[in-house]
């Protein structure tokens, strides 16, 4: 009896040190630990923006996969890319960011602005019967195809779009 309740608290312990080495990883160590955002991270580190996204938060990221960077037009991902291109870059990867903590239930039915960290911008989020999407600035719309990635700065949403800024999007 005493091994057996020995080895449940060790395991428990063990399940616990696993969940809080699992709540301390950023959004930054969660996107770098996954392939499918390599794109993302090369993007974030080009910009600059690593150690704000690694940062206490709250952020709730809109992450793109990288086939989403990949159906942008031929180019335009080394375009962004070049240090010349720095700020264009930036506004592009802030149109991502939310400076809260929206979880999927926190997103409310229907169609709504929601204002990123690029002040100048909106996205029009619409959740339905059939998921959620977000309108970018080019009026396209990114699906959310995994909700609530939970990070200990934040949430990641991942997107099969890459969200441009533009005019702003109309929610219907």
């Amino acid at each position: 009896m005493k091994t057996k309740l020995k080895s449940t608290l060790a395991a428990l312990a063990l399940a616990a040190t696993g969940a809080a080495a699992q709540a301390s990883n950023t959004i930054v160590d969660i996107a770098a630990g996954d392939e499918r955002f390599s794109t993302l991270v090369a993007a974030v580190q080009a910009a600059g923006l690593a150690d704000t996204l690694a940062g206490p938060g709250p952020f709730t990221v809109y992450a793109p996969v990288n086939d989403a960077f990949a159906a942008l037009p031929d180019g335009t991902v080394e375009t962004l890319l070049k240090p010349e291109n720095k700020g264009q870059l930036t506004n592009v990867l802030l149109y991502h960011v939310d400076d809260r903590n929206l979880g999927a239930a926190m997103i409310p039915s229907g169609s709504n602005y929601f204002k990123p960290v690029l002040a100048s911008e909106r996205l029009c989020i619409t959740k339905d019967a059939s998921g959620v999407s977000i309108a970018d600035g080019t009026g396209d719309s990114a699906n959310v195809i995994i909700a609530d990635i939970q990070a200990s700065n934040g949430v990641i949403h991942v997107i099969d779009k890459v969200l441009l800024p533009g005019t702003r999007p109309a929610c219907h």
